[in-house]
């Protein structure tokens, strides 16, 4: 029997394993599911062992534990490492979903629930092809590792002292992540790159206490006011950053970069029409394409201060407060952008006012060239399975594990991963394609049978 023949007889069973994944609310980001969190990695390890994987064990880190297998049975060739995260994200606002996020349901061809798509169909439909494999060849033609962790939705905070003492345990020669988006339904893309993070918040303290505007207003600074005039000074209304030394360090396109860009279907109107705005703006000089993927911006997420209620309260409030993410992209470094952000707002503080900055961790931006052997094998794999070439895409979001495997490991990471941007991830109703599902597991066959 084959191990096509191996998927097919057992696709029930499959399909229930992964709505008994989908059920346990593994939301890292919540203290009070860390057990749940913990009873998915028992799960998980318990399922690669069952699938006949060696050496199951949970990693334990200062946070969500990660989870490790190995099959390690064929001398002198190449090992690879699998990755992908079991954890989930919140589920609010509940109201909005039309069944309950963690009873799982099959509607039209689709299977709802939150981490249905990201992360756990892919995680589970990988698994249960190394089980196909060893149950109808008996073995690999590769030394695989998998390694699943339980942090990626809250930003890995721990993993990567993980990675560091395990370095011996994890040593690879490639990378493969199942955390990754496919272009569409019938048309396939490789990622290449993914922006890193730099996080701030802006505090600025005027008076003590609330002050009568009617009194103080001609004679004071008000805190609200001065936040405004700072966080205008970082951007320039078309969308360029003003920050002395930020664009310094940003690795330029290349012609083939930008050719890569420009063979992807991109419909800006579209766009404009899908988030309900009237125009695209941003950085002067580049598509807006290459500003979303090659890039990095500078966002304010949110701003506060003073009077919030209905009506009018005339005062100069006591303080005002801004959230500020900047997405940054090779060869930036997200302490060194934090810093330069930093003195840029001391300097552009108007006098009256204190200004306070918290600098939270960042992430590291990843590029890789689509060159790469590993990217060589996906491209391999994802024409087969599609019919054509795949495009080389980036994306605006981050995934911090993957530079940290870069810079613990020495590998980068391929991404090869079966979510589509439309199935509500992170969002209510989040839902994963069966199709999907079979197209994933008979990806890794592909890649593990014939590599």
């Amino acid at each position: 029997m084959s191990w096509q023949t191996y998927l097919s007889n057992n696709r029930t069973r499959f399909i229930q394993e992964l709505i008994d994944f989908i059920s346990i609310p593994s939301i890292s980001a919540l203290p009070q599911h860390k057990d749940d969190v913990r009873r998915a990695a028992e799960w998980l390890k318990t399922r690669l062992d069952t699938a006949g994987m060696n050496h199951a064990m949970l990693i334990n880190t200062a946070g969500h534990p990660a989870v490790y297998a190995d099959w390690l049975h064929a001398p002198d060739k190449p090992t690879i490492l699998l990755y992908g995260h079991y954890d989930v994200q919140p589920v609010d606002p509940l109201d909005q979903w039309v069944s309950p996020p963690f009873e799982p349901q099959i509607r039209d061809g689709k299977i709802y629930g939150r981490g249905a798509s990201d992360d756990k169909g892919n995680i589970i439909a990988t698994v249960q092809t190394l089980e196909a494999i060893l149950r109808a060849t008996g073995k690999f033609d590769v030394n695989v590792k998998c390694i699943f962790e339980g942090e990626e939705e809250i930003g890995s905070p721990t993993l990567g002292p993980a990675i560091a003492q395990h370095r011996d345990l994890l040593a690879c020669d490639h990378i493969f992540s199942m955390d990754g988006l496919q272009w569409g339904e019938h048309a396939a893309g490789i990622l290449v790159g993914l922006k890193g993070m730099a996080k701030l918040q802006i505090n600025v303290f005027g008076p003590k206490t609330d002050q009568h505007s009617g009194l103080f207003g001609a004679t004071i600074q008000n805190p609200t006011t001065a936040l405004a005039h700072i966080l205008a000074s970082l951007r320039s209304p078309e969308g360029k950053v003003l920050v002395n030394g930020f664009y310094a360090d940003v690795r330029p396109l290349t012609d083939q970069d930008r050719a890569h860009l420009a063979a992807v279907p991109f419909d800006s109107i579209a766009i404009q029409r899908t988030v309900g705005v009237t125009a695209l703006s941003g950085e002067p000089g580049y598509s807006p394409l290459e500003r979303m993927w090659a890039r990095p911006t500078l966002d304010v997420n949110g701003i506060w201060g003073g009077f919030q209620g209905a009506g009018s309260k005339t005062i100069i409030p006591a303080s005002a407060h801004a959230k500020i993410t900047c997405r940054l992209v090779a060869d930036q470094n997200p302490e060194h952008i934090a810093d330069l952000i930093e003195t840029h707002i001391h300097h552009h503080t108007p006098p009256g006012v204190r200004v306070e900055v918290e600098k939270s961790s960042g992430a590291h931006p990843f590029l890789m060239s689509p060159d790469h052997p590993s990217n060589i094998l996906v491209q391999d794999v994802l024409s087969e399975l599609y019919g054509s070439d795949p495009y080389y895409v980036r994306v605006g979001g981050s995934v911090p594990v993957y530079a940290v495997f870069e810079r613990e490991l020495g590998v980068q990471p391929a991404t090869m991963g079966f979510t589509l941007e439309d199935e509500q991830l992170h969002a209510p109703n989040e839902f994963w394609r069966l199709e999907s599902f079979d197209r994933c597991q008979m990806a890794y066959g592909i890649l593990l049978h014939e590599f």
